[in-house]
């Protein structure tokens, strides 16, 4: 097992967690000559690498495989034809771990010791006071301490739920219920037959289709009406119906979890069977129905990592929803001493953002920096199929603001490598200020979005309009020629009557004979 260090002298920097937001924190601040020490209390690497993005990225490898070889006419379209597709559900899942097995030496606690000068420490750490924690019997005393905890998935009241899920954790003897989150999601190992997602969200919908095109069923059920409740609404529409060619279903306007309990049945695959009772609202009526499923997706938000660790000792201010709380700098309000980064303080609740949060804390709480977390541009995708990724403000946004603005939109079915590739469904959506080419904010829905969107979250960073997109050369043919596109539409614009007139002229004047009748004159 691994051996703590002792400590020896105070540490320049103290962090605690050892996901994305801490690990770049620990490594960074260790690369520019501080002493410091980096505290987990579970695995090193975090949602991210253990629960998260990696794994769910390779089983949506997996679906698309899939899905791309049982889609026979598309392929009869191109010529090509399969034989019978068998999904080997357990070695899907094998592979997922080796994925992760094989990426995870890069967050390791012997990486991060030997190779970059980090005291690690695993274990539990506990705030004693304002200026040293706890961790396995050892005081850790510090200059600066960074919270980087992290968050966890929360459970909604329906009565059942609470229990099956605390026995998927802790079967004993008895047989596993698949009632997951996404911290044990992907350790299934029996493919299920029937799946209910609760929660239409990105993790949601990316689990969904996934399990969709593996061959489950999948049902996922909401309250709002709607998916993807940030995306404008009609992208989202897209979603869902992508979705529903997949073979989701979908209930959306549930009002009441009523109940989920095990049936005593246990079915062929090994789970057991699980009834699950819901009532919705069908055109003015409440309705209450009961599906029979075997597995359970509670993809419903998540909640900081706050509490248990003694913050009240350090005079650290927070709160169980909204987290450690902390000024524009990262800085808590309470303790000018710790800082916090990730999840466990944003609403941002991506690695990405947690990885540029760190890098902020490093210079505010080590070399006096102002940098500010409301400076931060930050993007994000779902990787579903069609793929959305959004920047900056949507029209939503804008219009609660008050802020005029012009929208310019090219779809990809006048993309000509969208054409070649048969993936025309989408577009580029770019919203301006009403009277410049100032990027607002954009949404790209489309194969390949969370690739596209960087373009243009670049042009916003570095203050470029919309119109001098227009003169970046892009190889062709390639999908993101649509936003150069989207730059020549903002530039037609620009052609005014007058404008017209002006170049018409200029364009006249140069033809045979016309500048020298003009003379005779």
């Amino acid at each position: 097992g691994w051996q703590d260090p002792d400590p020896q002298n105070k540490f320049d920097l103290v962090v605690i967690g050892g996901g994305a937001a801490g690990l770049v924190t620990s490594s960074g601040a260790a690369g520019v000559g501080a002493r410091v020490a980096l505290i987990e209390a579970n695995l090193l690497g975090g949602d991210c690498l253990n629960v998260g993005c990696v794994p769910s990225k390779s089983l949506i490898h997996a679906a698309h495989l899939a899905h791309t070889t049982k889609n026979t006419s598309a392929l009869a379209d191109s010529g090509i034809s399969v034989g019978q597709v068998r999904i080997d559900f357990p070695k899907i899942m094998e592979r997922i771990r080796r994925v992760r097995a094989e990426i995870s030496h890069h967050d390791s606690a012997d990486r991060f010791t030997k190779e970059l000068g980090v005291e690690v420490y695993l274990g539990r750490a506990t705030f004693v006071d304002p200026h040293s924690v706890e961790v396995n019997g050892k005081i850790l005393r510090f200059n600066k301490a960074v919270i980087a905890t992290g968050g966890y998935p929360s459970l909604i009241p329906m009565p059942g739920l609470k229990e099956l899920h605390a026995l998927n954790t802790n079967p004993g003897d008895k047989p596993r219920p698949y009632v997951m989150t996404n911290e044990t999601f992907f350790n299934m190992t029996a493919q299920p037959k029937n799946l209910v997602v609760i929660g239409p969200g990105v993790i949601g919908l990316e689990m969904a289709q996934s399990m969709a095109r593996l061959g489950i069923n999948v049902t996922v059920m909401g309250r709002s009406g709607r998916v993807l409740p940030k995306e404008d609404e009609d992208h989202a529409l897209i979603i869902q119906q992508s979705l529903e060619s997949d073979g989701c279903n979908f209930k959306l306007n549930v009002s009441e979890y009523v109940s989920v309990k095990t049936t005593g049945t246990v079915l062929d695959n090994g789970l057991p069977e699980l009834s699950f009772k819901i009532a919705e609202e069908i055109d003015g009526e409440t309705v209450v129905s009961e599906l029979f499923v075997d597995a359970v997706l509670v993809a419903t938000g998540r909640r900081p990592n706050v509490t248990g660790m003694g913050l009240e000792a350090a005079g650290v201010e927070y709160d169980t929803r909204v987290g450690v709380i902390v000024n524009d700098r990262l800085q808590s309000t309470s303790n000018s001493n710790v800082w916090a980064a990730g999840d466990c303080a944003s609403s941002f609740k991506f690695t990405h953002a947690a990885d540029f949060m760190a890098r902020t804390v490093i210079r505010n709480s080590l070399f006096f920096g102002k940098d500010k977390m409301s400076s931060l541009l930050i993007p994000y995708a779902t990787f579903t199929e069609p793929e959305i990724a959004s920047v900056g403000l949507y029209g939503t946004d804008l219009d609660e603001k008050g802020i005029k603005y012009r929208t310019f939109e090219k779809p990809f079915d006048q993309n000509d490598r969208s054409i070649c590739d048969g993936t025309t469904t989408g577009g580029v959506r770019i919203r301006v200020e009403e009277k410049t080419d100032k990027i607002l904010g954009a949404t790209i829905i489309g194969q390949g979005a969370g690739n596209m969107i960087s373009e243009i979250t670049l042009a916003m960073q570095s203050g470029t309009g919309l119109g001098a997109l227009a003169a970046v050369v892009h190889p062709y043919p390639t999908n993101a020629e649509a936003i150069r596109q989207a730059g020549d539409l903002y530039n037609r614009t620009k052609l005014t009557p007058t404008v017209k007139a002006i170049l018409r002229g200029l364009i006249k004047v140069q033809r045979p004979g016309v500048a020298v009748s003009k003379l005779n004159h």
